[in-house]
């Protein structure tokens, strides 16, 4: 049977039985947002106590900075009951906020360099200072400023009947969990593959404030004379390109997506083996202070900035390798979606959509184990996607040559079209394909991709990337004031902020450990993944 005729075979397979295996997809979204003043520069203020505490609170937490909120939903069946959450949560944080915005773009508001980005604080425990060392080490290595860029997460995962369903059907009798590892695997390959056509689709990063690459070398234009605006004329995503979470240190990476044990070892390796450039920073400054967790060329597995990640939810003190290593893949985690601008959450219920079409395409389509070749290809595939997606007959590389990026996008599109009719089965409406359709318009025209309507907006508005963003972050406000939550869904929310702040003084009082014994314990997790234990370092 031919790669394409398995495809068309598990496509019928599963129409008759996608009520039961595909009615239980979970998904979840992490969605990052900056506070910024009302004149839309980057907030000083330290995280609202309103907001409880960014260590311990189950929805709102922080990222790289004080300033950079992170808003976590649960995992939900249903995309409009995980979107409600989504809606509930920032109604709650603009109730919270003083006369503070969040700002709606990926690349950031306007900057005053390095000092004026803070780092996030999480309390004196040691999972709470470990968590402020690493952002310390982040910004040594990569800056400051380039941790000020936000994006969304998508999670998702499948349910075990349609493993179940999937492995009887390929004769595997192994156990259920190495099934689901594996083709985990097969689908984050795919994933790789295909991930430029959501850049494409979905980037909304064409242009930035000048602030941002202050006395940093690039390649962008000034966007019509505009001296503050920074562009590239047919960019989709900058935040996906050498602007945003990328480091020459991390290029020399190859990391091994074949299977489990390779991935956990090349990643076990890069955080367990010193980098120079790094050793020459140290662990502690000269005043005596963890200026970094190790002088390796990962300080942790977070380091390394991939466009989707296998994941496993991790216990308290646990490594994400170790939970991987343990107990297999539990869900894939997308990486590569900018905030939509437009939108008030970020992303809309037409993104997830799509995002899921995709996902299932990449699992359920042929993934045939990824060579030093298709490695180059990806990367070199990424970078023409983020500088010139829009430009007329843009190709790509694919095997050892190339091919029409509108082609190549189409047959995957056509693909992605028969999944999404397998989802649309499942729900019972026809979301899905409608979904899909619209990413295929704009392909045919690529004037209705967000990253050209976002220049088209600021050319027939003649506005800057920031007093455009500023215009979209006042009206999302105004629309969540307009809306507040029901007063016993407010009282709920505070609850849960005060039980969260309840939670970190307990687990501050918890550590019986310093902060050096802790760190070695934490770290001597990764000699089960194949490596060395690393020595700490004073």
């Amino acid at each position: 049977m031919s790669q394409s005729e398995r495809f068309r075979h598990l496509l019928t397979h599963f129409a008759s039985t996608a009520n039961q295996t595909l009615g239980g997809i979970r998904r979840g979204v992490e969605k990052e947002s900056l506070r910024v003043t009302p004149e839309g520069e980057l907030s000083q203020a330290v995280h609202p106590k309103g907001l409880g505490s960014a260590l311990t609170h189950p929805h709102i937490t922080t990222d790289y900075s004080e300033a950079l909120l992170e808003f976590i939903t649960e995992p939900f069946t249903r995309v409009d009951a995980l979107l409600k959450q989504l809606d509930d949560i920032h109604r709650y944080t603009y109730s919270v906020l003083d006369r503070e915005l969040l700002w709606p773009a990926s690349m950031p508001c306007a900057l005053k360099g390095e000092d004026g980005v803070p780092v996030a604080l999480y309390g004196s425990s040691n999972s709470g200072k470990m968590k402020t060392v690493y952002r310390l080490g982040l910004a040594h290595r990569y800056g400051r400023v380039m941790q000020t860029i936000a994006g969304v997460h998508y999670n998702f995962s499948l349910p075990d009947d349609f493993w179940r369903t999937l492995q009887g059907e390929e004769g595997d009798a192994g156990s259920l969990q190495d099934f689901k590892t594996r083709r985990y695997f097969d689908l984050i390959r795919n994933f790789r593959r295909y991930s430029w056509l959501l850049i494409y689709l979905f980037g909304a990063a064409p242009a930035v404030c000048r602030s941002f690459v202050r006395n940093r070398p690039h390649k962008l234009v000034p966007f019509e004379g505009d001296e503050h605006t920074l562009h590239a004329p047919y960019a989709t995503s900058l935040r996906m390109g050498d602007l945003g979470y990328q480091s020459d240190a991390q290029q020399q990476m190859i990391v091994c997506y074949n299977d489990l044990p390779p991935y956990l070892q090349t990643l076990c390796k890069a955080i367990t083996q010193p980098h120079p450039a790094y050793q020459a920073v140290g662990v502690k400054g000269t005043d005596g202070e963890y200026q970094q967790l190790n002088t390796s060329l990962l300080q942790i597995e977070n380091e390394f900035y991939s466009s989707v990640r296998p994941k496993r939810t991790t216990r308290r003190g646990e490594t994400a390798l170790q939970a991987l290593r343990l107990r297999g893949v539990e869900y894939v985690e997308v990486r590569c979606v900018d905030l939509n601008p437009y939108e008030p959450l970020g992303i809309s219920a037409e993104q997830i959509h799509f995002l899921d079409a995709f996902l299932l395409h990449c699992l359920l389509s042929p993934s045939p184990k990824a060579d030093d070749q298709e490695y180059r290809n990806i990367q070199e595939n990424q970078a023409r996607i983020v500088y010139r997606g829009r430009e007329p007959g843009l190709t790509l590389c694919r095997g050892e040559g190339e091919v029409a990026m509108a082609e190549w996008a189409e047959t995957l599109l056509q693909e992605m079209g028969d999944c999404a009719g397998l989802l649309d089965q499942s729900a019972g409406d026809g979301h899905f394909r409608a979904a899909v359709g619209q990413q295929r318009r704009k392909v045919e025209d690529p004037s209705l991709t967000p990253s050209a309507r976002v220049l088209e907006d600021m050319r027939r508005d003649k506005l800057t990337f920031f007093r455009h963003a500023m215009g979209l972050a006042e009206k999302h406000r105004d629309a969540f004031l307009q809306r507040p939550l029901k007063p016993e869904q407010q009282a709920a929310y505070a609850q849960m902020a005060e039980q969260s702040l309840s939670d970190q003084a307990a687990v501050e009082a918890a550590d019986q450990l310093s902060f050096e014994d802790y760190l070695a314990d934490y770290y001597r997790q990764y000699q089960d993944c194949g490596c060395a234990t690393p020595v700490p370092e004073a």
